[in-house]
């Protein structure tokens, strides 16, 4: 699997010859460096409704015929802005053709102006023989010992910007309970106010059995 970042908390998945793009905030994101145009993907997963995750993930649904997968209430309003979707919730996991998805839980908000679109999740993704979990924006919480109990997770990506979700000491607990092969930071560097230096996470992680890699926008690893 070819792992992407974009930036903030937006990767672009690839395996057997499917692709998929989560939290797709480019435009107004400082640190993007392709345009909504630029993205061709069999879906969009959406995290939350916030304009950082939820982003230009109606264009690019609309460019691609791809179906926007989140919660029940984010992917109905996606839906009403002439997107396509599937609706899931918290829990649930569904077979698409390009892998398996499943929704957990994640401790955030959810909520725009014009926008009521329910509870915040993480997602748990199965493709191409690899399990990517993408936490979106949470603070920690204890049934991460639980996701990684059940699910032989090859890579994490988890937030670590503070002041919105967890920070770096949060996070070293994170990769504790999840038990990944891999772990890349996100949801940092993108405004001021989520400033961290990565490299505390990666002293903090000595002695575990966990590979971190930092990744710029636009670059990519192999999983």
């Amino acid at each position: 699997m070819k792992v992407r970042f974009i930036g903030h908390s937006c990767f672009i998945l690839e395996s057997n010859n499917a692709s998929i793009i989560i939290d797709p905030f480019i435009k107004g994101n400082p640190s993007a460096t392709i345009k909504p145009a630029d993205v061709k993907v069999d879906a969009i997963l959406v995290t939350h409704g916030h304009s950082d995750h939820l982003g230009d993930a109606v264009e690019i649904s609309k460019r691609n015929n791809a179906p926007v997968i989140g919660t029940f209430e984010l992917v109905n309003y996606c839906i009403s802005k002439g997107a396509t979707g599937h609706q899931m919730h918290i829990g649930g996991g569904h077979d698409f053709p390009f892998g398996r998805v499943k929704l957990t839980i994640a401790h955030h908000g959810s909520s725009g102006e014009d926008i009521q679109p329910g509870a915040p999740c993480g997602f748990i993704i199965n493709m191409g023989g690899k399990t990517v979990y993408h936490a979106g924006d949470t603070g920690l919480f204890s049934d991460m010992e639980l996701i990684g109990e059940t699910n032989p997770i090859d890579l994490a990506l988890l937030p670590i910007g503070d002041n919105f979700t967890m920070g770096i000491e949060d996070a070293i607990l994170a990769v504790g309970m999840l038990r990944p092969k891999r772990v890349i930071p996100m949801h940092y560097n993108t405004f001021d106010l989520i400033r961290q230096d990565p490299e505390l996470l990666r002293k903090g992680l000595v002695g575990k059995d966990v590979i971190m890699e930092v990744l710029r926008p636009g670059e990519e690893t192999e999983i």
